[in-house]
């Protein structure tokens, strides 16, 4: 999640919590603060945090993990690091609509995954990484 997410996020927190204190008096009061700030932070770290990389299947396996998908190693084919205008391609205009896309817009690089399962319909996966480079050594 980017810095800069967090500022509007809890102004409107404790904007919502200001709207709420002013219709109460008491304990009340102070309650909306004391639950709002915590959930809007809760809700931050909640969308920023999505998984990604190589773990032990239910079968003993590697599997790559990229948030609640997975695909066992053995059906991962050609790794390719994607970064700046190419990353806008593979993202856009080359963009198969079948792909599995992992796509998380303050992250820089994706990694572009071939799927070589023939009984897997998804050509390739695209999936935003802050380390690329450790994502393809795990895979190796």
């Amino acid at each position: 999640m980017p810095w800069w997410w967090w500022p509007p996020a809890l102004l409107v927190a404790v904007l919502l919590a200001a709207e709420l204190h002013m219709g109460y008096p008491g304990v009340r009061s102070w309650l909306p603060y004391v639950l709002l700030l915590p959930l809007a932070a809760a809700v931050l770290l909640w969308l920023g945090r999505v998984r990604v990389g190589v773990t032990a299947g239910a079968d003993g396996a590697r599997e790559l993990r990229a948030g609640q998908a997975h695909l066992p190693v053995s059906f991962v084919g050609r790794v390719d690091v994607v970064r700046g205008e190419a990353k806008r391609q593979a993202l856009g205009p080359q963009l198969d609509p079948e792909a599995f896309v992992l796509h998380r817009p303050w992250v820089g690089p994706v990694v572009r995954i071939e799927v070589v399962d023939p009984d897997d319909p998804t050509p390739y996966w695209v999936i935003s990484t802050r380390r690329p480079g450790d994502l393809i050594a795990a895979l190796r």
